[in-house]
């Protein structure tokens, strides 16, 4: 695998900017699930506990990255990431308590870090398959890269989130445009974008430019509102 690969290059970038913006949440989570551990064990159910949920998320996407082969589930997959992007950019501020509480023992906070990892990461399974192309590898590597970041470094990812909202469009505009490259690259529409190569990127453009711009307008709507 060529990392030096345009296409992989710009796959793998995409996996970790959507799993940097999308997993913050998940990040505090598992801080909560092992908030009531002991000193010397909360560090060893949050590592073991992250690997668990690597191992887990990895598994999920192959098999999503395997469906995604089937004739039209990559087009459908594209079109149901849109929203995901929009979610992203309406969301409100998050509120971890409602997915998970403390864990009472390590093999607790491990399996809840496990399973609310899982639940979670649902969206983010999907953006990474469709941005990885197929190409496993990349999954891999990408969550490697990433989960790490997001679990020691989520109080800094909030705070540069919170601090630099553009933050949060660049992330929408990845899922954006991997949306459309999955629409574009679907098995049923292929043939029709290779014939029509300049409408690829015309499909990239109007999703991202019409995701982040109707989110920005959205909440300069939200704030002339009185109240």
């Amino acid at each position: 695998m060529d990392l030096l690969n345009p296409d992989l290059l710009s796959g793998l970038l995409a996996i970790i900017l959507i799993d940097l913006v999308l997993a913050g949440d998940n990040a505090i989570v598992i801080a909560l699930a092992a908030r009531s551990l002991p000193g010397h064990l909360q560090k060893k159910a949050i590592i073991w506990g992250t690997v668990g949920a690597i191992a887990v998320r990895v598994a999920m996407t192959a098999i999503v990255v395997y469906l995604l082969r089937l004739p039209g589930l990559m087009l459908a997959g594209g079109v149901v990431l849109l929203p995901i992007a929009w979610k992203l950019l309406r969301q409100k501020e998050p509120d971890p308590e409602q997915h998970v509480g403390a864990a009472s023992g390590f093999w607790a906070a491990m399996r809840t870090i496990i399973v609310a990892d899982a639940l979670m990461g649902l969206d983010n399974v999907l953006a990474i398959a469709g941005a990885s192309r197929g190409h496993l590898g990349l999954v891999i590597i990408g969550l490697l890269i990433s989960v790490p970041l997001v679990v020691w470094g989520s109080t800094l990812i909030l705070k540069l989130i919170n601090r630099f909202p553009v933050v949060v469009y660049i992330g929408a505009g990845a899922i954006a445009w991997t949306a459309a490259r999955m629409i574009s690259h679907d098995i049923w529409t292929r043939t029709w974008f290779d014939a029509h190569d300049g409408l690829r990127w015309v499909l990239d453009l109007v999703l991202v430019a019409g995701v982040c711009g109707l989110g920005a307008w959205a909440q300069w709507r939200d704030r002339r509102l009185p109240g």
